[in-house]
């Protein structure tokens, strides 16, 4: 089973061991993106923002493997605050315009950076 290793730097780097994103059978495995925001590197504070970063930063990957969004076919969300589930999730859906993906949405304790949200995804490539 060969696998193509995927990316970009119109996404953050991974800040561990491991890659953006890889490509395998005809499927793309995004590794969770924090909200990053590409302009100075920096995650913001509120959660919309993030929310945003991490889906734009999601899809430069997804771009770059020579797919799109409306491709994705699960994706997982990470929120350190379940009060923030609507807040996201409208975000979320206009992010995909109709073109919904299977989904789970799990409350951690914590993300690196101190994130609150990261989103993983897995895609038709």
């Amino acid at each position: 089973m060969a696998k193509e290793i995927i990316s970009t730097t119109e996404a953050p780097a991974a800040i561990g061991p491991y890659v953006q994103a890889v490509k395998s059978n005809g499927i793309l495995f995004v590794s969770g993106q924090l909200g990053f925001d590409m302009a100075n590197g920096e995650i913001p504070d509120d959660v919309e923002a993030q929310a945003k970063n991490s889906l734009k930063n999601m899809e430069a990957i997804i771009k770059a493997a020579g797919s799109d969004k409306s491709k994705v076919i699960k994706t997982t969300i990470f929120l350190t605050d379940m009060g923030d589930f609507a807040k996201v999730n409208e975000i979320y859906g206009a992010f995909f315009d109709g073109h919904n993906p299977a989904r789970s949405c799990i409350a951690v304790s914590a993300l690196p950076k101190d994130g609150k949200v990261e989103i993983e995804c897995m895609v038709e490539a």
